[in-house]
């Protein structure tokens, strides 16, 4: 368990930029930021202008990027972006930058896209940022998204997890991080779950390799405790099969079980993960789990159970956050951590966004699509 002196909530695109670009400029003395992946954009390209500028003004500048995030998310940019890209990240690393790329250790995690999908920025000053969102103009103009600024103890708790998913950390910086002084004190409890399955594998990678991952399981547990209502938001809902169990068992025993994801046009670059979501759409329906697509995207991460507890964090409904990815969630039943989820779901269930599937929905699927669902549906797994 950890604690925090204030939580406040940022689903708001610009209010989290903001507050990023802030924390960066006003750092003094050190400044950590994990991303699965950068964009060549005004996002990716103005954070690394600003890691640049932060580093030579003498912070201690420190990035961590996912190896297998950045390689698909390069799919998407032309080669002249890439390049490009490469090029600030080298001009920060001259400067003196600590620049990680994470891979795991073994070819076959690193082939089947193990990697660490966990995003954090810590500063000096005694606040983080945890929660879902990358640095790319998708993640701050398109898809829903949910961080949260943190200040407390959770913040040096938050740094130290850094180094489970491929990051270095500097000691004296998390001992300036215990010094740091919260008038306020820290009365707001919270939980952090972090998994890294990649440093519990073997040669053999996720194949084979039967857990646990203590996110999942603390999950599990937790839905296994709602007694009126699930809110779920991810990515594309397709979970490990436990997990989806869990759920169907609670909207068997009467529990309100709603599901808000992404629409298959969100993903421009292939409808595949939507199929793999959309494989297991009938036993959701036959269970009366209420299901949403949201046409621009739903890329935040958040559990809400009872309206009395909620996680929220980098955790997405899916096998790869299982046995592939380090994810990290935060949990509380604190009013000020559940109201504000409580919000997000509110205005969800209104937004015209957000369609409701149906059995009908189902049966007018256009031919093509619904003959791909059939064929590449058993391979969910890998989509």
């Amino acid at each position: 368990m950890t604690s925090a002196s204030a939580l406040v909530p940022l689903w708001d695109r610009g209010a989290e930029w903001d507050r990023r670009l802030a924390m960066v400029r006003e750092a003094r003395a050190f400044l950590y930021l994990s991303t699965f992946y950068i964009e060549h954009d005004p996002y990716g390209l103005g954070m690394l202008t600003e890691l640049v500028a932060a580093q030579r003004r003498g912070v201690a500048v420190n990035l961590l990027i996912d190896g297998f995030g950045q390689r698909l998310g390069g799919v998407l940019m032309s080669a002249p972006h890439r390049a490009a890209l490469a090029a600030m990240l080298d001009e920060l690393r001259r400067c003196g930058a600590t620049v990680t790329t994470y891979d795991p250790a073994y070819r076959v995690q690193r082939w089947l896209g193990g990697g660490q999908h966990v995003k954090i920025q810590v500063s000096e000053a005694g606040e983080a940022i945890f929660g879902s969102s990358n640095l790319s103009r998708s993640s701050f103009e398109g898809w829903n998204e949910y961080s949260v600024a943190l200040r407390g103890p959770v913040v040096r708790t938050l740094l130290e997890s850094y180094r489970d998913i491929g990051g270095t950390v500097t000691e004296s910086h998390l001992d300036r991080l215990s010094q740091v002084v919260e008038p306020a004190g820290a009365d707001l409890v919270l939980d952090y779950w972090l998994c890294n399955p990649n440093r519990s594998q073997g040669v053999a990678g996720p194949l084979g390799w039967r857990g646990p991952n203590a996110v999942t399981t603390n999950l599990i547990d937790r839905i296994a405790t709602a007694r009126r209502s699930i809110a779920i938001t991810s990515f594309y809902f397709k979970p490990v099969e436990p997990l989806l169990a869990a759920l169907l068992d609670a909207a068997g025993r009467g529990v309100q079980v709603e599901v808000f994801h992404s629409h298959r046009e969100a993903l421009p670059a292939t409808d595949l993960a939507w199929i793999a979501a959309a494989a297991h759409y009938h036993r959701l329906l036959q269970a009366g789990v209420r299901v949403f697509e949201n046409r621009h995207g739903e890329h935040s991460k958040i559990v809400l159970i009872d309206e009395e507890w909620a996680a929220f964090g980098s955790y997405n409904f899916e096998h790869a956050a299982h046995d592939r990815l380090a994810e990290a969630m935060l949990t509380s039943d604190d009013a000020r951590a559940t109201r504000p989820a409580a919000e997000i779901f509110a205005e969800l269930r209104r937004h015209s966004d957000n369609m409701l599937v149906t059995a009908a929905t189902l049966a007018h699927l256009p031919a093509r699509l619904a003959v791909r669902r059939r064929l590449f549906g058993p391979f969910k797994r890998w989509m």
